[in-house]
């Protein structure tokens, strides 16, 4: 990137570039401007404001809900093998817009360009796999007493809301799309008031390749008023919501009482276990893509680095030095590794977050000065946060069991199997986990014992969309990825047929 272009300028073209410098829901094929209250968009990497749109409000969201009903039975009565083949339009649509899709991203998210471009290529994944799926949701034929053929058949919803986050929001719009889509359901997105572009302009990308108007809307504006009005009309079929375990509550909370059921994918605390036996190299490298790629804005996180006694301090060096060589800068610079924390709010908790660690006991480990080519360019405004590394993070400290969400994990010594084990298991989160070890048996065993949704071994962060994805307790239930999507975005309905003879007696049936 041209150092002598601000990033503001560059966020504001990418705007114009991709949406005509419109900001608004997208519904039936359009994006409409809201009328509510004036929200800003505010560059990461600089902390400045470069856009500026209006809150859809209530009557916004009722707007798109409205468009999506029609949406909804337009998509359920299309075949199903038109629905795959439209989807796999689509996810050839957005590989023809990676590079702009990647770029709107890392623009105005401030994530690094190298993981916006994963993170589109995951996307068309996501709709080529889907799509794959569209013309084989089926039910079963099921054996019953007497002369009856009895038959399943499986029905979407009709509209689901998806809640998307801020650190995420591409992949995240993929991953709440493409599976509730393939079964027959509209979608609304909703992604977060702070980073809406990319889900805006993934909308148009699939209403251009071929999804009928209404099927697939984005509601742009904030919780409390578009969030709030679409997870509490009874006319939305489900929900599903990816956030904080706090929000993810009150969204859970609001739906139910409508009768509405949910997905929630929350927060994580995640454990990465590394034994006296575990290939050291591959561990540390594990260690660095568990907890900073991302800046650490991810859920799965490994945000606990627990090391057995006798690699301790040898570990924790090779992580220590490796993460000082990491690359902050400015997120649309290919060989930038660290981009800013997205959010002032999140920033601020990050920096609160790691004083209270240290005030509990733990031991800085890495350096906390910005480099020179942070605060002597036009970046030192922005939310930066180092690589972080805290030893002697014990049970007692606040940081064994609070999400960070940053750039941020927290060492810790073990002895026994046992004892890691009971750490790993210490929090109410139960999203993901890892075990570094050469010993096949004690890598299952830890495997079976942590409580975890997603769980590695000699490896960590690797998903995809074939496989289930969710977690337990405060990490949410449900699982929207993985041929498991099918129970998770329709409803089973039997259907009962007579097969006696005309005029025969119907038995009698009660319930």
């Amino acid at each position: 990137m041209n150092p002598m272009i601000s990033s503001v300028e560059t966020a504001s073209a990418a705007v114009e570039r991709s949406l005509a410098g419109r900001i608004g829901s997208f519904l039936d094929g359009r994006i409409e401007t809201g009328s509510g209250a004036d929200i800003g968009l505010i560059v990461a990497a600089t902390g400045e404001t470069f856009a500026r749109f209006a809150d859809g409000g209530p009557e916004g969201a009722l707007a798109v809900l409205e468009s999506s009903l029609r949406g909804a039975a337009t998509w359920a009565a299309t075949d199903a093998f038109e629905r795959a083949a439209i989807l796999r339009r689509v996810s050839a649509a957005v590989e023809a817009h990676a590079e702009e899709l990647a770029l709107l991203e890392s623009a105005t998210v401030g994530k690094a360009l190298r993981d916006a471009r994963a993170e589109v290529a995951k996307v068309v994944e996501m709709f080529g796999y889907y799509s794959g799926w569209a013309d084989k949701v089926m039910g079963q034929t099921i054996p019953v007493p007497g002369d009856w053929h009895t038959y399943t058949e499986r029905v979407p919803y009709g509209v689901v809301v998806a809640i998307t986050p801020w650190n995420a929001p591409l992949f995240t719009a993929g991953w709440n799309s493409a599976a509730p889509l393939a079964a027959g359901n509209a979608v609304i997105l909703k992604p977060s008031e702070f980073t809406p572009l990319s889900t805006l302009r993934l909308a148009q990308i699939a209403h251009e390749a071929g999804l009928p108007e209404g099927v697939f809307n984005v509601a742009v504006g904030a919780g409390a008023t578009v969030g709030a009005a679409l997870t509490t009309d009874e006319r939305v079929g489900k929900v599903s919501f990816i956030g904080s375990v706090p929000t993810g509550r009150r969204v859970g909370v609001a739906a139910a009482q409508t009768g509405i059921p949910t997905v929630l994918e929350l927060g994580g605390k995640s454990a990465n276990i590394v034994f006296a036996d575990a290939d050291l190299d591959r561990a540390a490298d594990g260690a660095i893509a568990a907890i900073f790629s991302g800046a650490g804005q991810s859920c799965v996180a490994g945000s606990r680095l627990l090391v057995q006694r006798e690699i301790h301090d040898e570990l924790i060096a090779r992580v220590a030095e490796r993460a000082s060589k990491l690359r902050l800068g400015d997120p649309l610079d290919p060989s930038t590794e660290i981009g800013p924390i997205i959010t002032r709010p999140q920033f601020e908790t990050v920096r609160t977050l790691i004083d209270r660690g240290i005030r509990d006991g733990a031991r800085r480990v890495t350096s906390d000065a910005l480099p020179a080519a942070i605060t002597a360019s036009h970046l030192s405004g922005g939310h930066w946060v180092l690589p972080t590394l805290l030893e002697g993070v014990a049970p007692s400290n606040a940081l064994e069991t609070t999400e960070v969400f940053g750039p941020v994990v927290g060492a810790d010594v073990f002895d026994t199997e046992e004892e890691a084990i009971a750490r790993a298991n210490g929090t109410r989160f139960g999203l993901a986990g890892a075990v570094w070890t050469e010993n096949v048996a004690r890598a299952h065993h830890v495997a079976r014992s942590v409580r975890a949704g997603t769980f590695w071994v000699n490896a960590y962060k690797t998903i995809h969309v074939a496989v289930p994805f969710g977690g337990f307790g405060d990490s949410g239930h449900g699982r929207s990825s993985g041929p498991g999507f099918i129970d998770e975005y329709t409803q089973p309905k039997a259907v009962w047929v007579p097969t006696r003879a005309a005029g025969a007696p119907f038995p009698s049936l009660s319930y």
